[in-house]
């Protein structure tokens, strides 16, 4: 098995599923184009993300990691009339990308809020709660950003969290990776936070092995 097979799987499977849009191409393409990390979420794992949502019937979403807004755009299309998206991005050159990104979508403002800056630092400002949160940005941080998004959730809220198997490396004790130890960090919050009930899948595809964790706070 190579990243070359799953792919060409990944790409079968987004047109057999998705359809064509201009919208979400454009959103990644004007990302590139701007220099941005080519980072964002696989078309297929976009659609996961929106079905989540949808079958949560979330009204307001939390999503830490705004990148160039693919992912926002996703989780914004899940929102009823009248809901609100919050995404906070570290990079004010992203944060720019992803505001056209999203205005061409459609999404202004007073749909989705972008919050500038480091989120543990804009996080504590919220008050919630959220019925969706998708975490997907730096991976040393990511138990800061799961106690967050606890704290801002109620009773039934769902939580999801990206590249969190790294290639394998997670499952090392002895790894020295900082981004496989804020995984291993997450996971010891969970173990330990009778709120969180939560499980992780190993994925494969466009993005190489990875995975994602699937958490629902009771």
């Amino acid at each position: 098995m190579s990243k070359e097979l799953w792919s060409t799987v990944d790409g079968y499977l987004a047109d057999a599923m998705i359809p064509a849009d201009p919208v979400l191409d454009a959103a990644l393409a004007d990302s590139r184009a701007a220099g941005l990390p080519s980072i964002a979420v696989a078309p297929n794992q976009g659609k996961l993300l929106n079905l989540l949502a949808r079958g949560v019937r979330a009204r307001s979403i939390l999503e830490i990691g705004t990148l160039g807004g693919y992912s926002t755009i996703w989780l914004a299309r899940a929102l009823p009339e009248g809901g609100k998206l919050v995404t906070c991005e570290f990079e004010p050159k992203h944060a720019e990308v992803a505001r056209a990104n999203l205005r061409r979508a459609g999404f202004g403002e007073e749909v989705v809020e972008i919050r500038v800056g480091a989120a543990l630092d804009t996080l504590p400002r919220l008050t919630g709660p959220f019925d969706f949160v998708f975490i997907d940005a730096d991976k040393p941080n990511l138990a800061g950003y799961l106690a967050e998004a606890v704290r801002l959730s109620r009773p039934g809220t769902m939580v999801v969290v990206d590249n969190v198997v790294r290639r394998g490396t997670v499952a090392d004790p002895g790894t020295t990776d900082p981004a496989a130890l804020g995984v291993r960090a997450m996971n010891e919050l969970i173990s330990r936070e009778p709120r969180i009930d939560a499980t992780t899948l190993q994925t494969v595809g466009a993005k190489g092995h990875d995975g994602l964790t699937v958490a629902l706070v009771t």
